[in-house]
């Protein structure tokens, strides 16, 4: 029996399918072996010993102490892609609400009064009006789950669409359009694109991509959308680049107190996921991955462990979370000499490995004691 404790609303249908060997509960002093959650911010909690995983239901993870959750081998997942279509659809909003003054407009129309409004409509809609996003080009930085589908959506709009990803996978460049040119930096994309939309995970590297020095290379009249992370664009320099005429709009799915308020900024209220096919596909995704981890030591889409699963062996099974450092697996096959091994698997994500062993005989305690002495492991796990 597992333990999960959910730290937000979490789907009904993802938490179904965890099934009767599962407990949830909200309790926060409940002995959790695996954790769910949405947006909570979990950097000042108290880790349960019994903490194996934990299955943010969403893309990002800032909100989760992931190098804390490495040192105590605490397998941390996300779900990648399960709420792209509704973050792709409000991209494309985001650029019609900044091409055409909506906003301003249905604001506008609901202060109208007296018999005439048609009359006042007809007189001071010019006011709102604005432009076609059709053959006009947008720039798409970052080529994963979500940005593949905005590139091919603009293009099916008519739009002309040039994309930069320096990690760009053979399986993501396959569902690319071909329709969209592919840059070889992200200079390129900002000297062309009347629209730019960036779609990175928020690192030291990515921190404050879009500056005062990327914008000077941008055309006049740019439009900035931001649907991944706030901390992607640095907020004084997006505000003056806007008062100075350099960028027309900033549309912001990030609201806080340096954007609110601000002329040029469209902000939204972190709507990008928020619809309830995106939280279903990401409470699903989060649930199948903890239970899989949980139960077989299977590992997919984990930020700070790599992919690594195995088809269940005969007999037993055991999973070592270790540092990557030479001579590991021999110290482990040592360690379980008095059992067959009888098939094994090894991974590694920069200095963190992961190992799955299968074996013919039942795990002795010794073995696991040997294997938890050894100074390179993180955590031991027998799965059966």
């Amino acid at each position: 029996m597992f333990n999960i404790l959910t730290l937000n609303k979490i789907a009904k249908c993802g938490l179904d399918r965890l099934g009767n060997n599962y407990t949830v509960t909200e309790d926060m002093n409940a002995d959790a072996d695996g954790i769910i959650l949405r947006s909570y911010k979990m950097h000042d909690m108290e880790f349960p010993a019994s903490l194996k995983a934990v299955a943010r239901a969403g893309a990002g993870t800032n909100n989760i102490p992931i190098d804390r959750c490495s040192e105590k081998g605490i397998v941390v997942f996300n779900t990648p892609g399960a709420n792209a279509n509704a973050v792709k659809e409000i991209v494309i909003a985001g650029m019609l609400l900044a091409s055409r003054d909506i906003i301003g407009g249905v604001e506008w129309s609901n202060t109208l009064t007296g018999d005439d409004v048609d009359k006042q409509v007809e007189k001071g809609k010019s006011n709102f009006a604005g432009c076609e996003i059709m053959g006009k080009t947008l720039g798409v930085i970052g080529l994963g789950a979500i940005g593949i589908l905005v590139a091919n959506a603009a293009v099916a709009l008519g739009m002309n669409v040039i994309g930069y990803d320096p990690y760009l996978s053979v399986d993501s460049a396959l569902k690319l359009s071909t329709k969209v040119h592919k840059a070889n930096s992200a200079e390129e994309v900002y000297a062309v694109s009347d629209y730019i939309t960036i779609h990175v995970p928020l690192l030291d590297s990515t921190r404050n991509t879009i500056n005062a020095e990327t914008l000077s290379m941008m055309k006049d009249g740019v439009v900035i959308l931001n649907f991944a992370r706030g901390g992607l664009v640095n907020n004084d320099d997006i505000k003056k680049a806007i008062a100075d005429g350099k960028v027309k709009k900033y549309v912001v799915d990030f609201t806080d107190s340096e954007t609110v308020n601000q002329p040029g900024i469209i902000n939204i209220p972190h709507l990008g996921a928020s619809t309830s096919e995106s939280e279903d596909n990401c409470a699903i995704m989060a649930a199948d991955e903890i239970s899989d981890y949980l139960e077989n030591g299977n590992i997919l889409n984990s930020v700070n462990f790599p992919n690594c699963s195995l088809p269940a062996g005969n007999v037993g099974r055991i999973t070592i979370a270790h540092k990557n450092v030479p001579n590991a697996i021999a110290k482990f096959t040592d360690a379980l000499s008095t059992v067959n091994i009888s098939d094994m698997i090894n991974k590694s994500k920069g200095d963190i490995a992961y190992t799955i062993i299968n074996t013919d005989h039942a795990i002795p305690n010794e073995a696991v004691e040997k294997l938890n002495s050894i100074e390179e492991v993180i955590k031991v796990r027998v799965i059966k």
